[in-house]
């Protein structure tokens, strides 16, 4: 693509990283698979897409993220005490939740499981395949209908709580065209 002054860039001799398939019928020939997908070779960009390669090759893959299904919050014993509990829809069905927990004069801390046990300090690196898989498929808020059987004051914390998890993962930061 030409840069600001309307120049095409030079490839001879560049490093860059592509992302492409084969071309069918053509054995000595790949596309692109979008527009964006040759980058500048830098050994950060090499290093996260080997890491996020291997990840989503391995046999424990992270799966892939597509909504957010029901929320529930529990209060605790004490005032300003619960936790909130956030099932998470995927593509090949298996459970994926998110855990917040609060206590009084604490920040509150959450962690994700990809199973049905819960291990309280998994929050996924920034960078890895969950972390890119959460930060960037998430919806923006807690839609509506995850709440409609919570109290409101119950719904509530579970949308403020699920506003925390966000702002911990971040931006998805991600720029793809498609």
């Amino acid at each position: 693509m030409p840069d600001s002054a309307g120049r095409v860039p030079k490839f001879k001799k560049a490093r860059v990283l592509i992302f492409a398939r084969p071309v069918a019928g053509a054995v000595n020939q790949v596309q692109l698979v979008a527009p964006d997908a040759q980058l500048d070779w830098t050994p950060a960009s090499d290093a996260r897409a080997r890491r996020i390669a291997k990840d989503a090759l391995a046999s424990d893959a992270p799966p892939v993220i597509t909504g957010v299904g029901n929320a529930f919050h529990v209060a605790g014993a004490l005032p300003g005490e619960g936790e909130t509990q956030i099932f998470l829809t995927t593509a090949d069905q298996r459970p994926v939740s998110l855990s917040i927990l609060r206590r009084p004069g604490e920040q509150p801390r959450w962690a994700v499981a990809l199973s049905e046990i819960v291990d309280e300090s998994a929050a996924p690196a920034p960078e890895t395949l969950l972390w890119y898989r959460m930060a960037c498929a998430l919806p923006p808020t807690l839609p509506e209908r995850s709440t409609t059987s919570l109290e409101a004051a119950d719904a509530t914390i579970a949308r403020e709580d699920y506003a925390f998890v966000l702002a911990a993962l971040g931006p998805c930061g991600r720029t793809r065209k498609i």
